[in-house]
């Protein structure tokens, strides 16, 4: 079972057999589009960003997919008027409708937008500095 300390803006997980994660989550709520092949037919799906963190994102999709499935991530992230694009991602849980990807060598400029929103959300609500 997962070990969770919760506050007011952030998750911290302990990684354990199940939750692999050693990096904080933090919660979000946008929408992305996700899409990928499944048993060779491609795969098109909508969904919501639930939780970001420096190596993965949550998601709360329309489509099912299964573990291991490569999927490419269009995220619309507040602020920006374009999606960023995630070309390479993996996927590494599926609960039902909800699942984790693992993104595979993002980008630089996909990994700055991200770190910007994680940052923003982690410390600037906190009250805490870098």
């Amino acid at each position: 079972m997962r070990q969770t300390s919760i506050d007011q803006s952030r998750h911290t997980e302990k990684a354990s057999e199940d939750n692999r994660r050693v990096t904080e989550r933090v919660p979000a709520q946008f929408s992305l589009m996700y899409s990928g092949m499944s048993d060779g037919r491609m795969l098109i799906g909508n969904g919501v960003v639930s939780n970001v963190s420096k190596s993965g994102i949550g998601i709360l999709g329309n489509h099912l997919v299964k573990r291991g499935m490569d999927l490419s991530l269009f995220i619309d992230l507040p602020r920006l008027e374009e999606p960023i694009c995630i070309a390479e991602t993996r996927v590494s849980w599926v609960a039902g409708r909800r699942f984790g990807v693992e993104m595979i060598a993002p980008k630089l400029d996909v990994q700055n937008e991200l770190r910007f929103y994680v940052w923003n959300h982690l410390y600037r609500q906190d009250g805490k500095k870098p």
